[in-house]
Parts: C-alpha cells; structure tokens; sequence
C-alpha cells in the first residue's frame, strides 16, 4: 500500500515528521511517498493513501492516529480523521490549478514522476518552436508578473531578447517576503522542477546562458530541495548543456525583493535599490540583460507552451489574465493555498473559500499585497482580485497574499506597524523612505497619545504623499497604501 505525506514546511511545523515517524514504527511495509503541500493547511499533516487508483485523505493527522488507522494491512476509511476521496474535495475540484497541478501529488525529486504527470511537456513544446515564437505565446497569453508589479511578461522576455549582448540572464526571484504569502515555497518545496523548465524555456527564448534562484535565508527546506532538483537535472541532461541554474541564498532583507536590490545583492553589494533606467532588462545583472521574473511567473510558463497562449488567456478577466495562486492567512478558519482564476472578488475568497474569521466574529477587514497593501473594509469586500479592479479601490493585488482580521482589530496600531516595518527594512537609499518612515511611527504615537491629533493626523497624510512622490521603490512608495487606507476607512480607530 503506497501513502502519501507532505515534507513541506508547513505540514512540518505541525508535526508530519512526528506522524511519518509513526508510520514507519507501525506500518514498516506501508510504501511512503514525502511530497509537497496540497495548500488546504487547516488539514495538515495531511496523510492520503492509495486504494485501487484513488487516494482517499485522512488529517488533520496525529502520530497516535496511525495505530487506529491501520490495522494490519487496512485501513479504515471511517476513521474520524477520514476526508474521503481527494479527487471528491470541493476545495480542489473547484480549483483550476495549473502551476499546483503536480503540488501535492507527487515526489518533488522524483524525475520519472514528474514526466509520468505531463512534467517538461512544455519544454518539449518550446523545443519545437523559435525563440521568438516562444515569446509570442507567452505575450498572447497576457501572463503578468506575479510578484507583484504586475508588468506582462511577454514584454519583458521580448526586451532582454532584442538587447544586444553575448551574455544574457535569466534570474528568478524567490525572496518572498510579504507576510502572508507562501506560493513560491510551496512551489520549491513541492515541484522545482517545474520552475527549472520554466526557466529553460525563458532561457531559450531570450538566449540566456545561465540563470539564478535567489531564495530567503528564512527558506532552508526549499533551498535543499531546489538544490537537489537541480543536481538532478544536470544528472539528467537537462541543465548543464548550454543553460545551467545556482541557487543564491539573500540575508533576509525585504527590500531585496525589489528586482533592482536583488540584482546589486546577487553581485555581492549591498541589497539597495537602483535608480532606474536603465532597466534590468538592458542593463541587469552584472551589466548585461537580464529577465528578473517571479517564481509563480516562471512556474506558469510550462503550462501556456503546453497549452498555448490563447488558452491561458481565456481564463481570468480583463487585463488580468489565467489563474493566481491565493494565498489566504490570519484570522481565518480554512487558511491555504487556493489556485483560481483572476476576477473572483474578495468576499467569495474570505468567505467561500476561507469560511470566513477563525475567531467566529465578524470580518472587519481583509488586507491584500503583503505588510504594504490597503486594508479593505466590509463594503468593499465585492471588490473583484484582479490587478486594474484592486487599483481603482486604493489597493493592490501584490504576489496573492490576502490577510484576514476581525472586529477586534485596531486599524491605527496596523497602520503605525506599516510605517514601523518601514523603519526597519528600508536599505537606505532614499531619504524620504528612511527618515519619513521613522518620523511616522513617531506621529502616530502622538497620536494614539492624543497630542494634537487633527494636525498630527493631517502630518501623517502629508508624509504619505513624499514616500508616494519621492521613493525609489516599493518599500518606500507602497507604505501609505496600508496607512491612508486604515485613515479612510477606519478613522475611528485613530480617534479612541
């Protein structure tokens, strides 16, 4: 009998280790397969097993489960744990994953898995075309960046492939930083090699030679696990041969997610900011063209060759083209990974999917982008995920990361946390992200003091129109989304 549990971090932070353990002291023949997060968290350790074709799920797992569980050579499927078939859960049946699709479900280094799951069918597909071609499919796909910036991909790839120079990169960003998001770990984790084919079709197309990971230090089992994918591939002929990847480790600065700030770190500076232009694409990594795209980017690709771009774009709406993996964290009862189309509105995702608060209270406000995207109140839950839709409300859609809060929260000491994380992350550059995040955190103290709170509240919106006017990057320009929105739509918590 073959079982399956996940070795992604979350699932051990709750104990899949202690549950494998029991495993192999009570079942020795069962055949266990460690893989990635399937993303519902709320379920992990999430143990599933094999019968006659179909896996059926058992979890939230404890090590004492196992002894009731299995007993000889079955097991039970009423057991209380029991969830039943995994291809029956509406929370993946009703999913349209793509980029997950082998996330879950597989042996992340297992090279005869990964094929026998339609694994580098879009590098064959890439194979077979020209660069250019390569690049028009993912244009036609209407892919954006989905680290955050949102820029389409196709326009980028076309920039570094038409930039004169011998040498050219390819460089993936995967310092995710944003509280609240996991995507590109749960990718690491569960299917590098799907970001490796990724990269070698982006390779191929723009005509780089070589290509860069560059993961958190706060990520040790995704980097051993890239690390090993990446033997194996070389091992395998699939790297080496004309493109080859290193991993690059960054300290744990935020600001290193700016792609600027990750290009002067991976050449050994200082992790700040670079005036642009010039852009990374004519003048990125060590001076030459560079792709700097985002893990879930790059991890998209192997599907749209396969596929072909016009059927990517025909999911999501507008602009805002294919799926986005969301990743749902706070105050809410089903936390997780959910891969969905772009256009679904922010109460369909808390409430829906999430089941809305944890605490049963009632959801006072739902933040979308990381640490420095807006709080959304109540009467804008309808409002659609999508990159032009957020943007009208104040907002940003980010890298998917969406928080929840009920009503229990105090907007203004979150809103003194967006100018403090500021403070702390800033690298330097730029003296309005530097000195006008510190002055912040001191205006909003008078504030919560009630020391001429009108005016200080009025000095706290004029700081947010130099850090919006005057930063040289996200860190700094992104910062009065969280403050001025918590202003709007929660004055009454600057004024108790």
């Amino acid at each position: 009998m073959k079982v399956f549990l996940p070795k992604d971090a979350a699932a051990l932070s709750v104990g899949a280790d202690e549950v494998a353990q029991a495993l192999r002291a009570h079942a020795p023949a069962l055949e266990l397969v460690r893989t990635g997060s399937r993303g519902l968290l709320w379920l992990e350790p999430l143990l599933e097993v094999e019968l006659d074709g179909a896996r059926y799920g058992f979890g939230p797992l404890r090590p004492q489960d196992v002894t009731t569980l299995f007993e000889g050579a079955e097991v039970d499927l009423k057991h209380p744990a029991a969830l039943g078939r995994m291809d029956a859960l509406p929370w993946l049946t009703k999913q349209r994953r793509l980029t997950f699709e082998r996330v879950g479900v597989i042996d992340p280094l297992s090279w005869l898995d990964h094929e026998a799951t339609g694994g580098f069918s879009g590098w064959a597909a890439a194979k077979a075309l020209s660069p250019e071609a390569i690049v028009a499919q993912v244009t036609a796909s209407g892919l954006r960046g989905r680290g955050g910036a949102g820029f389409p991909a196709g326009v980028k790839w076309k920039t570094v492939r038409e930039a004169p120079g011998a040498r050219k990169y390819v460089v993936c960003n995967a310092d995710e930083g944003d509280s609240g998001t996991f995507a590109d770990r749960m990718v690491l984790e569960g299917d590098p090699l799907l970001l490796l084919e990724g990269m070698r079709i982006c390779a191929r197309a723009v005509g780089a030679s070589l290509g860069f990971v560059y993961v958190r230090s706060e990520y040790p089992h995704a980097v051993d696990t890239l690390t090993q994918a990446i033997a194996l591939c070389r091992k395998q002929g699939f790297l080496g041969d004309g493109f080859d990847v290193e991993v690059r480790v960054g300290a744990g600065a935020y600001v290193c997610g700016e792609e600027t700030s990750l290009l002067e770190s991976l050449e050994g500076k200082r992790g700040q900011v670079r005036p642009k232009p010039p852009l990374p694409a004519h003048h990125g990594l060590f001076g030459k063209p560079t792709v700097v795209n985002n893990v879930l980017t790059l991890a998209a690709v192997p599907w749209i060759l396969k596929h072909g771009g016009e059927a990517y774009a025909a999911l999501g709406v507008g602009r805002s083209k294919g799926t986005l993996p969301l990743q749902l964290a706070g105050n809410v009862k089903r936390g997780g990974l959910f891969e969905l189309p772009l256009g679904l509105t922010l109460r369909e995702l808390v409430e829906d999917w999430g089941g809305g608060t944890a605490s049963g209270r009632p959801v006072r406000a739902v933040q979308v982008g990381g640490p420095l995207g807006a709080y959304f109140p109540q009467a804008l839950l309808d409002t659609p995920l999508d990159y032009e839709a957020l943007a009208a409300k104040g907002g940003i859609l980010g890298h998917g990361g969406v928080v929840v809060f009920d009503d229990t929260v105090d907007l203004a000491r979150q809103a003194r946390f967006a100018f403090e994380f500021c403070a702390k992350e800033s690298c330097g550059k730029c003296t309005p992200c530097r000195i006008g995040s510190t002055r912040g955190v001191e205006v909003l103290d008078k504030v919560a003091r009630g020391e001429a709170r009108e005016q200080n509240l009025q000095l706290v919106k004029d700081l947010c129109t130099v850090l919006t006017d005057a930063s040289l990057c996200a860190l700094g320009g992104l910062t009065p989304l969280p403050v001025l929105s918590a202003l709007e739509h929660f004055s009454e918590d600057f004024h108790t």
